[in-house]
């Protein structure tokens, strides 16, 4: 009983796992969010990337949020990550500690015109002067 249990919960994590939209995060200051579109992915595609980069609405508001995948991050060494909402111009823009996983932009008062998140990357070992950027796909 137990076991089938277990597995009803495994199933149950892994379909929303496979569904690229994540279904509540914690914006800090909000509390939870919604993912509105596609997962974004640095250097690479959901089997290979660096980190992923998402957009959320909640609390009246938009935000991003980049998050450097655990096998990145203990082999690199040494990077740093931003995040923004991105209309025309880049909005609520931060930029995270060297080395920390998890950077959320602020929370921008764009929900009533079409936004992207935006995420990107410096690997101070193998080049300090580009950063691999990506953004997500625009949400009207």
């Amino acid at each position: 009983m137990r076991f089938v249990s277990v597995a009803a919960v495994a199933a149950f994590a892994l379909a929303g796992l496979s569904s690229g939209v994540a279904h509540a995060e914690s914006a800090p200051g909000c509390g939870p969010v919604t993912q509105i579109g596609k997962t974004a992915y640095i250097n690479g595609d959901s089997s290979n990337a660096w980190a992923s980069v998402k957009q959320f609405k909640g609390c009246g508001k938009n935000w991003s949020y980049v998050y450097v995948w655990d096998s990145y991050a203990s082999r690199a060494g040494d990077f740093q990550v931003s995040t923004w909402v991105e209309t025309t111009v880049s909005n609520g823009h931060v930029k995270a500690p060297r080395n920390q996983q998890a950077v959320w932009s602020k929370g921008t008062d764009t929900l009533s015109v079409c936004t992207r998140a935006a995420g990107a990357m410096v690997d101070f070992v193998v080049d300090p002067s580009y950063a691999f950027t990506v953004k997500t796909e625009k949400r009207c």
